[in-house]
């Protein structure tokens, strides 16, 4: 009661001081604001470019800082995020469109100006896990009591979902109404169709890992688990039923996965996970919503789900896992190897996938700036 009772204290002091702020005029202005990363993701710069493309006078600014465990984070880490956020209430009161890709603390706490129109871009281009308000008082969830003492996802005028597949579930995480949901897949989904991009991407991994060419490539991208003693063991299963005659295998771990892979396995910490989807000939995942962009690119999918009671009995899955996933389900290493031996594999469920979870429009980042002017 007393964290509670000191959440409200602040929430009320910022009210105040925001107060003062939003005396501001407002400037024909865009707001992108992440905890995501302290840099600009894809998605930002690519908004960013084409915004500028449109209407050179249109001023864009990007607040990008990381408060990676949220309230229980460091009190330093908690007290430079404070600071940050009194630049985030400047700009946010003077913007007429505030672009989110995560919950934004002073966006959900504050009064706001009528005109302020808030979009919310999540940062996957699908989802798998449950999030938000249907993963309240679970292991990885919030605890219930802090995320309704700070408006956890509140104010949101739009939300932006890859396909009327996902609105449903969005409307539950968000605690909003569907009909604030918009069908507007991410930009980077103009990357996976560019021709172009793949080109340059593919030869940048090849002219670092010239290897990559020489034998089809099994690209695994795990989701982070705060528990990695059971990751660590499946991991290493994975890796000795891998053909290496036949395979290169890539791991692309989380960034604060502390597992170690063996000298066989092909980190490529330069990339990241959707720039190695480019030269990826098989991706084996598990809950991880890079599967959907995979999908686009038509790569076979295989879940390798050691650890499915943990999801089940948890945080929980937001898709009917078995009935809707495309390819081999498996928690044993050498069923997976050996289905992508057989090199048998339903493509036409593949791109049925695909095409339900991810809308395949050419040209989503103009599709989102045309969008954010039309509320300007």
């Amino acid at each position: 009661m007393i964290k509670i009772g000191i959440i409200k204290t602040g929430i009320f002091f910022l009210n105040l001081i925001y107060m003062f702020v939003k005396l501001l005029s407002v400037k024909k202005k865009v707001v992108m604001i992440s905890r995501q990363s302290n840099m600009p993701s894809l998605e930002f710069q690519m908004i960013q470019k084409e915004i500028g493309a449109q209407d050179a006078e249109t001023e864009v600014v990007m607040l990008c800082h990381t408060l990676e465990n949220g309230v229980n984070s460091t009190l330093c880490d908690k007290v430079r995020y404070i600071f940050h956020m009194f630049v985030q209430m400047y700009h946010i009161a003077t913007a007429k469109v505030v672009i989110l890709d995560s919950y934004c603390i002073a966006v959900s706490i504050l009064h706001h100006k009528k005109s302020l129109k808030v979009i919310q871009m999540w940062h996957s281009m699908g989802t798998m896990k449950k999030f938000g308000y249907t993963s309240l008082d679970t292991e990885e969830g919030s605890k219930s009591e802090i995320a309704y003492a700070m408006k956890m996802h509140k104010n949101y005028d739009y939300v932006f979902a890859s396909a009327d597949a996902y609105k449903d579930h969005l409307a539950a995480g968000f605690g909003c109404d569907r009909d604030r949901i918009l069908t507007m897949p991410l930009p980077r989904l103009d990357l996976l169709h560019s021709a172009a991009y793949t080109e340059e991407t593919r030869k940048r991994i090849y002219d670092k890992y010239p290897q990559l060419k020489e034998k089809p490539v099994i690209l695994y991208c795990p989701t982070f688990r705060k528990n990695e003693e059971a990751f660590e063991e499946a991991l290493k299963n994975l890796t000795q039923a891998i053909d290496y005659e036949k395979y290169n295998f890539v791991a692309k771990l989380h960034p604060l996965s502390k597992v170690k892979v063996g000298k066989e396995v092909i980190q490529a910490e330069e990339f990241s996970s959707f720039e190695m989807i480019f030269a990826a000939d098989y991706m084996i995942s598990d809950y991880s919503c890079i599967v959907y962009e995979a999908a686009v690119r038509h790569i076979p999918l295989y879940f390798y789900n050691f650890d499915m009671d943990c999801y089940t009995d948890g945080r929980g899955l937001a898709v009917d896992y078995y009935g809707e996933l495309p390819g081999i389900i498996s928690g044993n290493p050498e069923v997976i190897v050996e289905a992508i031996k057989s090199g048998q594999y339903d493509m036409e469920r593949l791109a049925a996938f695909s095409d339900k979870y991810v809308v395949p429009v050419q040209h989503a980042t103009k599709d989102i700036v045309d969008f954010v002017f039309k509320l300007m």
